[in-house]
């Protein structure tokens, strides 16, 4: 009898090592790069509309406000500047930057395992934004974000599995100097994470010596060029139709020291975009195709991210709603357009317009971000940690938005359906003969890890259970988490003969 016992217990602790050592990656239920494409708002008819839309306003309406640089580029690429202005697009110029656009884009980390393939409609999601406050759960306070809070997200993003890439989420507002604060921005992000950066510049004289201390960390310039991880997010226009003088200035900086970009349109739908949702996808692709042009007329090939990034509007009070359906639906009509072009596009999802990690929070979070996922978003922005419309970041809802984008994933993934999976001869088994129920079959244990996406700080304990666990708490969950990830010395920390180096060289705010 102890025999038996001690058999099915060693066995039962052999299947419980199984479990909890890590599967490979092609075995895990999810993983970076999984396959969308599934969901579609927009029929053909309505995609081939949109194209035609977006063609016309290029032609007909154009872009205002091009820097003198942009003008001789865009016209030398075969657009026209109009009497007023305007630079127009015949529609031949914008098929030959569609011809010449890079659709092999992978943007690189200084880790290659989080490297992220961009083709066809493989998904990623991560962090992105502005947000100028932090949001403190302990006490359920807003206050200035700062360089540490920054690095601190950092470290934290590259702990999750779920969060691909790091586009800074976060503006450190305890540094005055522009300059300083876009290079420290960038060093606090590289210092935190191995996984891509994605950051911006206020001017385009603060590229260059951005760019000194990448070739530092790369190993030089040719390191640096043959593996850029960092890219440049650009909101090279001001919807409507406008281009944004200094961010055009930037990006053709960028460009030259092969930086990939984000060329992002955010208009407003209702205030700086047509209020419906087709109007407002119509127009981000039509800024963003004139964004191609611009980028293939500097480098043909150049690596791009197709940024459309309309976002809802609450029409009754003029406030952004990050977190609607209507967010949902634009950000799914936008993946759709980038997978008309089979280009590489982002689009945002995942923000909350709660201002704290709450019921109405996870809703949010979760509804967008599985619509980006489905639809085959390569590049989901502001995905976890996003809150109040964008105005604050909170590190305990990056964590808890890791299991969010695990069972959105898990979506994206869907039904495999095979000989193997339809399990004839498992009912056959269970039925005839066998023990009436599928639990603890070779089957069930055997496929438990890689079909099954388990959250790690969801609670599915019985009441009676989480009454005799003395009732855990999910915001305690994620800020004790929290903790442990920052007690700890980042693993992405620079070498200290680098990091002495660009310390010597650069005003770097964070303390060693």
């Amino acid at each position: 009898m102890n025999v038996q016992t001690n058999a099915r217990s060693g066995g039962r602790a052999a299947r419980r090592a199984a479990r909890a050592a890590a599967l490979p990656d092609n075995l895990r239920p999810v993983r970076p790069g999984l396959e969308g494409g599934q969901y579609k708002p927009l029929s053909d008819a309505d995609v081939a509309r949109i194209h035609d839309a977006a063609l016309t306003a290029l032609e007909t309406i154009g872009l205002a406000d091009a820097p003198p640089s942009g003008v001789e580029i865009l016209t030398g690429a075969g657009a026209v500047q109009g009497e007023d202005g305007r630079i127009r697009f015949p529609r031949a110029v914008v098929e030959d930057a569609l011809a010449k656009a890079n659709r092999a884009v992978v943007l690189h980390s200084r880790d290659a395992r989080h490297d992220l393939d961009l083709s066809g409609t493989r998904v990623h999601y991560g962090t992105a934004g502005a947000a100028v406050h932090l949001v403190e759960v302990d006490g359920q306070h807003y206050r200035d974000s700062t360089v540490q809070d920054l690095h601190d997200a950092a470290r934290i993003v590259d702990q999750l599995d779920n969060v691909h890439f790091c586009q800074r989420p976060m503006v450190c507002r305890d540094i005055p100097d522009n300059l300083e604060m876009d290079y420290n921005s960038v060093y606090a992000c590289v210092s935190g994470t191995t996984k891509h950066i994605g950051t911006s510049f206020t001017d385009p004289a603060f590229v260059a010596p951005t760019i000194e201390m990448l070739h530092e960390i790369a190993g030089g310039e040719a390191a640096w060029r043959e593996r850029p991880f960092v890219s440049n997010t650009n909101c090279f226009v001001v919807p409507p139709m406008k281009f944004a003088t200094e961010s055009c200035l930037v990006m053709e900086e960028c460009i030259r020291h092969g930086m990939p970009v984000l060329l992002l349109s955010a208009g407003m739908a209702g205030a700086t975009a047509p209020s419906t949702i087709a109007g407002a996808i119509t127009q981000a692709v039509a800024e963003c195709l004139g964004g191609l042009v611009y980028v293939n007329a500097i480098a043909p090939g150049h690596p791009a991210v197709f940024g459309t990034w309309p976002f809802g509007l609450d029409l009754r009070t003029g406030a952004m709603t990050g977190g609607s359906g209507e967010q949902a639906l634009l950000s799914a009509g936008c993946a759709q357009m980038h997978a008309f072009y089979d280009l590489p596009g982002g689009a945002a999802a995942g923000i909350a317009d709660s201002k704290l990690p709450d019921m109405q929070a996870g809703w949010e979070t979760m509804c967008s971000n599985v619509m980006a996922g489905l639809s085959g978003l390569n590049m989901v922005y502001e995905a976890a940690g996003m809150h109040a419309s964008l105005l604050g970041f909170c590190h305990e809802s990056l964590i808890l938005g890791d299991d969010v984008i695990g069972q959105a994933l898990r979506c994206v993934r869907g039904i495999e359906v095979n000989d193997e999976t339809l399990a004839l001869d498992q009912i056959a088994a269970v039925c005839m003969g066998g023990p009436g129920h599928y639990l603890g079959t070779e089957q069930t244990l055997g496929r438990m890890q890689s079909d099954h996406c388990y959250p790690t700080y969801g609670n599915r304990m019985s009441p009676k259970e989480w009454v005799e666990m003395e009732k855990p708490d999910l915001l305690a969950t994620a800020t004790a988490r929290k903790e442990a990830i920052l007690s700890q010395r980042p693993a992405a920390a620079l070498d200290p003969r680098i990091d002495r180096v660009i310390r010597d060289r650069f005003n770097i705010h964070l303390t060693v």
